[in-house]
């Protein structure tokens, strides 16, 4: 209760005291009753709230979760876990980033696993080769000489292929290339000059395209070498072996057209792989199959490409094409996959 007491004097002098007073019982239990509504529903609403916030971050935050689970559980031999995306928000959008990724790295872990198999097994064949006729060295001079010629051909052949592979493993780093500003014309008289001295076959320059391209001349020179001695090997001499150039205003296309033996169409994307050899069956070159390799090494580091046209029994066309302009640089791809 609140009151409030004031002195006063009647007229005939007798004194008193006016009261008021004030019951605030009412008033307190109104705002007792709006106190306890406020606390009841901003309760409720803080734990409604705090509800819908949990469940809204549980399921924002689950791929989160899936995404560490599944790195965690990506191995070098497994590499088949992948989020589940559903969706196309930025969560979503991040899933398939990271199943892209290990899209890639499962690429590049399979064809570097490919290539060591397989580059031990062509480094296996010479080294045992090697040994075998070091252990039966005997003491006949001409078994001695016969003996080490045949054991210095095979480490020349080792050293090829070593200096191969370094060639393809340098494909990706940026120093790959040394573009200078290329006449083709001059470069294409060139390797019809270098090209007629691999073997006795009728070497015919067709073209010769006028343009100047910027690209890395001896990097080219060793792509469009490795074409022409390629088709030198498989064909019969002296067939005529043509090369030559052409430019169209976009790009320019080295070409080498043999009348060889040919390429059967399920081999013309596998040639291009690392250590890959045709199915024709005669092979004169006891190389390592990285020659078409480096070719389409090149190209990509030019922003180029490798193309063949092939009839089996009728011969070969392989060209390289480089773009006429842009600036090449080195490629993004794996060194040791496919081309």
């Amino acid at each position: 209760m609140r009151y409030l007491a004031v002195p006063v004097q009647a007229e005939g002098g007798t004194p008193g005291v006016f009261v008021v007073a004030i019951f605030l019982q009412e008033q307190l239990a109104e705002v007792d009753r709006v106190v306890r509504t406020g606390i009841i529903v901003f309760g409720s609403t803080l734990v409604v709230a705090s509800a819908a916030a949990w469940f809204v971050s549980g399921r924002v935050l689950r791929p989160i979760g899936q995404l560490t689970d599944t790195a965690r559980s990506i191995r070098d031999d497994n590499w088949s876990e992948r989020i589940p995306v559903t969706g196309d928000d930025e969560i979503a959008e991040l899933a398939r980033t990271f199943n892209e990724m290990v899209d890639r790295l499962e690429d590049a872990f399979d064809t570097q696993r490919r290539f060591i198999d397989d580059a031990g097994h062509e480094l296996r064949t010479p080294i045992t080769i090697i040994r075998g006729h070091l252990e039966l060295l005997g003491d006949d001079p001409n078994e001695r000489e016969e003996t080490m010629r045949l054991v210095m051909d095979e480490l020349d052949r080792i050293g090829r292929m070593v200096e191969d592979l370094l060639l393809l493993a340098r494909a990706e780093q940026p120093d790959f290339l040394d573009v200078h500003p290329v006449d083709v014309a001059e470069l294409t008289e060139d390797i019809a000059a270098k090209a007629s001295a691999l073997s006795a076959h009728d070497w015919q320059l067709e073209e010769v395209a006028q343009a100047v391209v910027d690209a890395d001349r001896q990097r080219l020179t060793q792509a469009i070498m490795n074409l022409a001695r390629n088709a030198a090997e498989h064909s019969e001499g002296p067939t005529p072996i043509r090369l030559g150039s052409h430019a169209d205003g976009s790009e320019v296309r080295f070409w080498v057209s043999d009348q060889g033996e040919g390429i059967a169409e399920a081999d013309r994307e596998r040639i291009f792989q690392r250590f890959a050899r045709g199915r024709s069956g005669r092979r004169p070159s006891e190389g390592a199959g990285l020659g078409l390799a480096i070719v389409a090494a090149i190209a990509e580091a030019h922003h180029g490409r490798v193309e063949v046209a092939s009839t089996p029994g009728a011969g070969s066309t392989f060209s390289l094409v480089v773009p006429l302009e842009g600036e090449p640089e080195h490629p993004l791809d794996d060194p040791w996959g496919e081309s």
